[in-house]
C-alpha cells in the first residue's frame, strides 16, 4: 500500500515519528485500563495532563468527566476535535500483553469486566497526538483548536452531559466539528460519505406482567413468558412486512429475562431491543410498530394490566455536512494517495457525535479509519469471508497499533487545515 503523495507534506506533522513512541505507550495504557461510561477519571486525567503539558487551557469535568482543552493561536476560526473515551462492560478475549483485565461496578451495581472493544482508547490516543502536534508548530496555522473529550458515549449520554454542563456557552463556538471513529477495514485507510453516516439508534426496555402460579397448574396462570416469546416473534415481522423493501431499519431483541425456576411459572417477563434506522419517517413507523405489537399480544393473553416501555436510550442520525464535508475530502485526496481514501455507506452503527454540530448549530464531519491488518482483511474479503473478522462490540476486537495511530492523528489534522491554515 502507496503511504503519502510524494509531493504532500505538511509541518505540523513534522514531529509525528518522534511522538508515536510516547503514543503507542499511552495508547496500550488506556486499553490496559478501561472505564464504564462515566466512570472515566483516569482516562479523563490523562488526556488533561497530556494537554496541560502541551499548553492548552483545560477545563475538565464537564459532563461528569469531560475534558476540553483550548489551544488559542492568533485571530482566525475555532475548530473542534472531538474524542470518545469509555470502555464497555465486555470480557477481553485478545492475548496481548495489554489485554483489560479491568472489572468494575456498573450503574445497577453489578461487578462486569470491561474492555476497551470500541476503539475509544484509540480516538482518545489519536487526539492526543494530534493536539499536541498542533502545539509543537504553531508557526503553521492560526485560530482557536478545541480538543474535547467527551465521556460516555456508549450510553448515548455524554455529548448531551457537555452540553447541559455549559459547552455551548462557556467555550467559543466552532467553525466546524470533526471526529472520527475507528472501524473494521485495512488499517491505513480512511472512509466516509456526505449526508447520513451512521444510523439513528432507540434502545427499549419492555416489561410484560402476567399471573405467576405452579409449573404443574398452567391453567392457574397468564403466562408472560408465552406472552414474550410470541411479542419477540410478532416483531421480527416488523421489517420483513411494514418496512419497503427500497428503506431500511434493523429491530434486534438482545435481552429476554423470565422467571428463576422451571417449575414456577413468573409474574412477569421482560425484553431488551435495539432499532436502527436511517430516516426519521420510518423510524417513527418501527416505533409506534413495536407499540402496538407488544400491548395487542399483551391484550391477546389477557395479561392483568398493559406492558410497561421505556427508552433506554436514543441516538440521532450522525449527518456529514455537505460543503464541509467536500472540504474534508479535498484536503484527503491532497495529502493521502487514492488508494488510501473510500467511500462509505451509512453505517447502521451509531454515535452521540452529531449532538454537537447540531447544539452548536455548526457543520459537522464523521469519517472512519480501518483498523484491521491489511493482509488479514485482503485474506478475508478473497475468501468471502468479511463477516468473521471481530467487529467493533466483539471481546475479540482489536485494531493494529500502526498504521491505524498514525493514521488517525494524520487524519485529524489534515482534516483539520482548510480552516486553520496561514
Amino acid at each position: 500500500m502507496n503511504t503519502e503523495k510524494t509531493s504532500s507534506s505538511d509541518p505540523i506533522l513534522a514531529n509525528l515519528d518522534d511522538l508515536l513512541p510516547k503514543l503507542e505507550a499511552l495508547y496500550t495504557d488506556l486499553h490496559e485500563h478501561p472505564e464504564l461510561s462515566k466512570q472515566e477519571t483516569r482516562t479523563a486525567h490523562l488526556a488533561a495532563e497530556r494537554l496541560r503539558s502541551a499548553g492548552y487551557e483545560v477545563t475538565t469535568g464537564v459532563g461528569n468527566t469531560g475534558v476540553v482543552g483550548l489551544l488559542r493561536n492568533g485571530d482566525g476560526p475555532t475548530v473542534m476535535l472531538r474524542a470518545d473515551m469509555d470502555a464497555l462492560p465486555i470480557e477481553e478475549a485478545t492475548d496481548v500483553p495489554y489485554a483489560s483485565k479491568v472489572k468494575s461496578t456498573d450503574s445497577n451495581g453489578k461487578t462486569v469486566p470491561v474492555a476497551h472493544a470500541c476503539g475509544h482508547d484509540m480516538h482518545t490516543t489519536c487526539l492526543v497526538g494530534a493536539a499536541t502536534l498542533f502545539a509543537q508548530a504553531r508557526e503553521a496555522w492560526r485560530g482557536t483548536l478545541m480538543a474535547v473529550f467527551q465521556p460516555a458515549e456508549e450510553t448515548g449520554e455524554g455529548a448531551q452531559a457537555m452540553i447541559d454542563d455549559g459547552l455551548l456557552t462557556r467555550f467559543p463556538k466552532p467553525e466546524v466539528v470533526l471526529g472520527q471513529h475507528v472501524m473494521v477495514g485495512p488499517a491505513g485507510t480512511i472512509g466516509g460519505r456526505t449526508g447520513v453516516t451512521t444510523s439513528a439508534a432507540d434502545s427499549l426496555h419492555i416489561r410484560l406482567y402476567g399471573r405467576g402460579a405452579h409449573g404443574s397448574m398452567p391453567q392457574a396462570s397468564i403466562d408472560p413468558v408465552i406472552v414474550a416469546a410470541a411479542t419477540v416473534m410478532r416483531l421480527q415481522t416488523i421489517v420483513s412486512r411494514e418496512i419497503a423493501a427500497t428503506e431500511s431499519a434493523v429491530v434486534t431483541i438482545g435481552s429476554l429475562q423470565a422467571g428463576t425456576k422451571e417449575n414456577v411459572i413468573p409474574d412477569e417477563a421482560t425484553i431488551e431491543l435495539n432499532v436502527r434506522t436511517f430516516d426519521e419517517g420510518v423510524r417513527q413507523r418501527v416505533l409506534s410498530a413495536i407499540e402496538r405489537i407488544v400491548n395487542a399480544e399483551a391484550a391477546a393473553s389477557g395479561a392483568p394490566k398493559p406492558p410497561e416501555i421505556t427508552l433506554i436510550d436514543h441516538y440521532s442520525l450522525v449527518t456529514n455536512d455537505r460543503e464541509a464535508t467536500q472540504r474534508v475530502v479535498d484536503a484527503f485526496q491532497q495529502y493521502f494517495s487514492d488508494d488510501r481514501i473510500r467511500q462509505t455507506k451509512p453505517a447502521s452503527a451509531s454515535e452521540d457525535f452529531g449532538t454537537f454540530g447540531t447544539g452548536w448549530h455548526a457543520p459537522s464531519v464523521f469519517w472512519f479509519i480501518g483498523g484491521t491488518d491489511p493482509d488479514t482483511y485482503a485474506k478475508a474479503k478473497e475468501a468471502g469471508r468479511l463477516n468473521e473478522i471481530p467487529t467493533n462490540h466483539s471481546p475479540k476486537f482489536l485494531p493494529v497499533i500502526h498504521p491505524t495511530l498514525e493514521t488517525g492523528v494524520k487524519a485529524l489534522i489534515i482534516a483539520t487545515r482548510p480552516w486553520l491554515s496561514v
